[in-house]
């Protein structure tokens, strides 16, 4: 006679199957869902990009009728727009603008990286009596308004006699006083390990050597990323040229922008979309060769020990 254990364990139940309606109804959700995403994705896109193709079609648009103009593709075409901008404007040709706003650029980045370089190191490398409140005093600057610094800022390189050139503009850059990239470079500088620092140290290196040839190269990424976000910003910026500039031949673009749209007197609308589009041709150029060093910048982590 055959005896069955009592702590035997029940049979597991087979697992079910879907037939082939179960799958295709869910291919299908799957097919819908996927369809929409895309959809959606599209039309959001073309939201975004309709002002930059507006900009770019009315830049071959006649003056008269890009006022009031709302319709993407234009009636008519021209090349006078871009005829009149390399013209020049008040006297002052069309490339000394450029060469102003690659010149401001260019001492924007090389200031930043410079500048804030070393004072990330100070913060990030060396012990002093007070670096956890100058650091904390640093960060809160970042929350105080640009608008609140410009009187007094203005007064201040007024009376040294420094307005009507470029030294407002790029001396903080080489006195670190961006603090979001000091900030930026700190933080890099922390995920370094320390035993870098003892070895070089065990050789007899002082803390320039370490930072010219320890950390300078470790940095590469996150200084790229800091000297493409300066070179940008200064490219468009427009109010500190506005304040501190008076000569027409030392203006940046923004400021040779403004000069064709003047409420008082006539307003050549045509060229200031020529205009635009030469001065945001290059900010692109730039931002599709080096964006994956911005990507690398902001989330690589640094070493880890």
């Amino acid at each position: 006679m055959t005896t069955i254990s009592q702590g035997a364990a029940p049979t597991a139940a087979a697992p079910r199957v879907p037939d082939g309606t179960s799958r295709r109804r869910a291919g299908r959700r799957r097919a819908g869902r996927t369809a929409a995403y895309h959809l959606a994705i599209w039309v959001l896109g073309i939201i975004m990009l309709y002002p930059g193709l507006w900009l770019l079609l009315s830049a071959f648009r006649p003056s008269n009728q890009i006022v009031g103009e709302t319709g993407l593709i234009p009636d008519d075409t021209t090349l006078d727009n871009f005829k009149t901008v390399f013209e020049g404007i008040g006297g002052v040709s069309f490339w000394t603008f450029f060469m102003n706003s690659v010149y401001l650029g260019v001492g924007s980045a090389v200031g930043i990286c410079l500048s804030c370089s070393v004072t990330a190191y100070a913060f990030s490398r060396i012990e002093f009596p007070g670096r956890g409140l100058f650091f904390t005093i640093m960060i809160g600057t970042l929350m105080l308004p640009f608008h609140v610094l410009i009187i007094p800022q203005f007064i201040m390189f007024n009376e040294i006699g420094w307005t009507d050139t470029y030294w407002p503009l790029l001396i903080g850059k080489f006195l670190a006083a961006d603090a979001f990239f000091v900030f930026l470079m700190t933080q890099f500088m922390r995920t370094v390990p320390k035993s870098l620092d003892e070895s070089a140290r065990i050789d007899g290196a002082g803390h320039l050597r370490i930072y010219w040839s320890i950390m300078l190269p470790l940095m590469r990424p996150v200084l790229a990323t800091a000297s493409i976000f300066a070179f940008i910003w200064s490219w468009n910026d427009f109010m500190g040229p506005l304040i501190y500039l008076r000569s027409p031949d030392k203006y940046p673009l923004p400021m040779m922008l403004r000069q064709y749209a003047d409420q008082t007197s006539t307003s050549d609308y045509g060229a200031q979309m020529a205009a635009a589009l030469l001065a945001l041709a290059p900010v692109i150029v730039f931002f599709v060769l080096f964006q994956r060093y911005i990507v690398e910048g902001v989330s690589t982590q640094g070493l880890r020990g």
